[in-house]
Formats: C-alpha cells, sequence, structure tokens
C-alpha cells in the first residue's frame, strides 16, 4: 500500500495557520491574564512556535493586539452584515442588538478580549486606539444609515438619526461594561438588551 504524502502548504497557508494559533493564544492569556500580563514570549510558546516568532511577526504588543482586534473586528462586523441583510429601521436595530448578546453567549472570550482592548486603548495614541475608533465608526455609521433608507421612518426622526446612533452605541458599550464586571449575570445582561430594544423604539416609532 503506498502512503500518498499530504499537499504541501503554500507560505500563504502556514501564515494564516501560524496567526490563527497566535490570535487564540492572545485571546486566550488576556482573558486569563490581562495585556498587561502578555506578552509576546507567551503568545508565541502557548501559539506553539519558538519564543521569538510572536515578537518577529508583530514587533510589538501594540501591533500583536492591532491584530486581534482587527480579526475580532471582521468577525463581528461579518456576522452583524449577516443578520441585518435587506433589514433596515428598527428591525436591523433590533437584529444587531440580538445579535450582540448572542456573541456575548456564544464567544465570551472573544467579547472580552475585543472591550478589554477597547478601554484599555482610551488613553492611547496607537495604531491599535485607531482600529478601535474605526470599528466604533463603523457601528455608528451602520445605525444612522439603517434609520436614514427606511422610508416609514419619518423626517423628524432621521433628522436625529446622529443622536440616536450615538445613544445606540453608548448604550452597548454600558451593557458590554455591566456584563465584564459579573460575567455571572448573563440573564440580567440579556434583559439590559431587552431594554436597548425598546428604547430604540421609543426614539423611532413616532406613531
Amino acid at each position: 500500500m503506498v502512503n500518498k504524502r499530504e499537499p504541501r502548504r503554500t507560505q500563504a497557508e502556514r501564515t494564516e495557520i501560524s496567526d490563527q494559533r497566535m490570535f487564540d493564544a492572545t485571546v486566550k492569556l488576556i482573558v486569563e491574564r490581562g495585556p498587561a500580563g502578555t506578552s509576546l514570549t507567551d503568545v508565541g510558546l502557548l501559539a506553539g512556535y519558538s519564543r521569538g516568532l510572536a515578537s518577529h511577526r508583530f514587533g510589538s504588543k501594540d501591533r500583536l493586539f492591532n491584530f486581534v482586534v482587527r480579526r475580532l473586528g471582521e468577525m463581528w462586523l461579518s456576522k452583524l452584515k449577516e443578520v441585518t441583510i435587506n433589514k433596515e429601521g428598527l428591525a436591523a436595530l433590533e437584529q444587531a442588538i440580538e445579535q450582540h448578546y448572542q456573541f456575548c453567549v456564544d464567544a465570551p472570550d472573544y467579547v472580552r478580549t475585543l472591550y478589554t482592548l477597547w478601554f484599555e486603548s482610551l488613553n492611547a495614541d496607537s495604531e491599535l486606539s485607531a482600529t478601535i475608533k474605526g470599528i466604533h465608526q463603523r457601528r455608528f455609521q451602520d445605525v444612522v444609515n439603517w434609520i436614514v433608507r427606511d422610508r416609514s421612518i419619518p423626517d423628524s426622526v432621521k433628522r436625529e438619526a446622529d443622536v440616536i446612533a450615538a445613544q445606540f452605541s453608548a448604550s452597548v458599550i454600558g451593557i458590554v461594561y455591566y456584563w465584564l464586571a459579573n460575567p455571572e449575570k448573563i440573564n440580567e445582561t440579556k434583559i439590559l438588551h431587552d431594554g436597548l430594544k425598546r428604547t430604540m423604539t421609543r426614539l423611532i416609532d413616532e406613531d
């Protein structure tokens, strides 16, 4: 019997595998130790590589964390796009809120990592901070677009789209902060998400 060799991976495939392993290792370490306790050396070792690979690949913790936030942001925005496709106005907002809660349930380590790095970057002038601001702006603009493109929403409400989007974004961040501080209170977190749905209904529905 002849053993067939597996096809040799391309450089791009090998890079993606190592990136995913270092992504997974970074998430695990941030959840367990926090950003300050996460080192490039430990990321490389936990990922199953040499002590210096993460340093060679990223150069600094800020660039490593930026890579992780970008990947998490892409996951979130992709899922958000999936559940809100062909939806506008309140229907899109409700789906976004529901998906945000589900993300906390299905991938708590990802949510904790994303928002831990988000809060840590607030006073930093860095590539990571710029990336997080970009994710926040994308979410804000999505809400504005859902409102202004819905023909059933009156113009008087559409003129307040920026204010409603700011309220939505601030509420989501507040809910996540509550959940991060009280991870065992997932039922209360669901209640807060449902409350945000009611708030958005009152702000948008003038009938």
